[in-house]
């Protein structure tokens, strides 16, 4: 816990803010810090403050004097979170008559009923039961109408989410302290637009931020950050979340937001205060680029996911792969300066609109993981209509005696298009730990110990073979 405290009071030393200020995490939790002012008195003092979230952490909460000059000692701190609703209401009045508003018909129109409340149905900490309710005699076993309770004149009625702390101050003292936990109920996800144009591979792509609070609060004119990377809490501990307390780097984004490095993560700052109300969904812009390069490439892979079993596959049905015709089209850009984007990109979902004349039409999308500055985004925009494939074996042949196997297979790609496009064509071989290609009819590159691929260019309207043989050992 004393961990926990010293890096929650380095947060709040680097956001000494009058108003709150929220970062918000991928993994739908959140760091709040808030400002709240105190009256004390010398010795020991009763606060209670009502402006917390109802999913905070109490084990994360730091209050403290942001001056340095008033050691606030808490001696004691209790969370309330059980709100007064109408179930916890009728709890109160059981074995008491109140009235019910039932709606009316044509026949009837709305009148009060009086009935007894026999059960509530509120079960503290779990799930509720049927009511039972006495009305002239008889039980029902749901509520008549709507019940209409007298006015509230209990004080300990809770309206609200409450923090109750005993505080010790060595001399009166009147100070904005501040206030920070840990908290569910917010956060955040990008999504991504992607343009292409009517001709050409230059897109146009801009990001949005969308920011969900759940948390029973809301927050006015709060100073929000936004957290990227997939930061590992052990729960319900904090510290693994408030390790990170120093940022360095930033880099400005066009529509205002701020990046900074924050340790192994990415920390954005929107440009301003914004209202953040409770159970509301919020949709910022945080970047903007023009004339992308982009590179479309066509992949055939008829046995994705035919891997090495770790030892020789003699069997001749292993691994047959009924021949697949799909082609699959994928969407590539580096995210670099060069290319106009250059900033790190949080994970999210990219659409992909091509413009047809002064139209959009959606042409797919995929999701976008974390993605560094200088790497290779890739998404995956389905199957290529005018593109098939085939793939069927010719030849299979084992030695068992010279511990030898030879296998070969014959694939087809044809372009029913009207331009050429070059396809890559993916092979897994699998059969054995060692092998080499015996013969091929054009070059291959290799992609891992077990995988190669052939660039087969396809003219318009045509059809192109590869052939290879691979021999195995053992």
């Amino acid at each position: 816990m004393k961990l926990i405290g010293s890096l929650l009071i380095c947060l709040l030393c680097a956001s000494a803010v009058a108003q709150p200020s929220l970062t918000i995490y991928n993994g739908q939790f959140a760091v709040v810090r808030d400002i709240v002012p105190l009256e004390l008195k010398a010795g020991e003092n009763n606060v209670r403050y009502s402006g917390a979230t109802a999913n905070l952490d109490p084990s994360t909460v730091i209050l403290r004097d942001p001056a340095g000059k008033i050691p606030l000692s808490i001696l004691e701190q209790n969370y309330q979170n059980d709100p007064v609703n109408q179930l916890t209401l009728l709890d109160r009045f059981e074995g008491q008559s109140l009235s019910f508003l039932v709606r009316g018909d044509s026949q009837k129109g709305d009148h009060l009923l009086e009935g007894k409340v026999i059960r509530s149905g509120y079960v503290p900490g779990g799930v509720p039961v049927e009511p039972m309710i006495e009305v002239e005699g008889k039980i029902l076993f749901e509520l008549p109408g709507r019940p209409l309770f007298p006015a509230l004149k209990d004080e300990g009625l809770l309206l609200k989410p409450l923090l109750n702390w005993k505080i010790q101050s060595p001399e009166a003292a009147t100070l904005q302290a501040e206030l920070a936990y840990l908290t569910q109920g917010l956060e955040w996800t990008a999504s991504y637009n992607l343009v292409l144009p009517e001709a050409g591979d230059a897109a146009d792509i801009n990001g949005w931020v969308t920011i969900k609070n759940m948390s029973g609060k809301q927050f006015e004119g709060a100073r929000i950050k936004l957290m990227a990377g997939d930061v590992h809490r052990n729960q319900p501990q904090a510290e693994p979340v408030l390790r990170q307390a120093m940022m360095k780097g930033d880099l400005a984004f066009d529509a205002g937001v701020v990046e900074k490095t924050f340790d192994d993560f990415h920390l954005y700052t929107l440009p301003r205060p914004t209202t953040l109300r409770d159970q509301e969904t919020k949709q910022i812009e945080f970047a903007r680029a023009a004339a992308i390069p982009t590179k479309r490439v066509y992949t055939y892979d008829p046995a994705p996911n035919l891997g090495f079993p770790g030892s020789p596959m003699l069997d001749v049905n292993w691994g047959r792969v009924v021949s697949q015709k799909k082609v699959e089209s994928v969407l590539e850009f580096t995210n670099s300066e060069a290319a106009a984007l250059g900033i790190p990109l949080p994970a999210g979902v990219l659409r992909v609109y091509r413009k047809d004349g002064e139209q959009l039409e959606f042409v797919g999308e995929d999701q976008l993981g974390h993605t560094p500055r200088n790497e290779t985004v890739r998404i995956r925009l389905g199957n290529a209509f005018d593109l098939v494939g085939e793939r069927k074996r010719t030849n299979f042949d084992v030695d068992q005696a010279q511990h030898t196997m030879d296998e070969s297979f014959e694939i087809r790609l044809r372009n029913q298009g009207k331009s050429p496009v070059q396809i890559r064509a993916v092979e897994h071989l699998v059969r054995t730990a060692k092998w080499t290609m015996s013969s091929k009819s054009m070059e291959c590159l290799p992609l891992d110990s077990h995988t190669v691929e052939f660039l087969v260019p396809v003219a318009a309207e045509s059809e192109a073979v590869v052939t290879y043989t691979v021999h195995y050992t053992w």
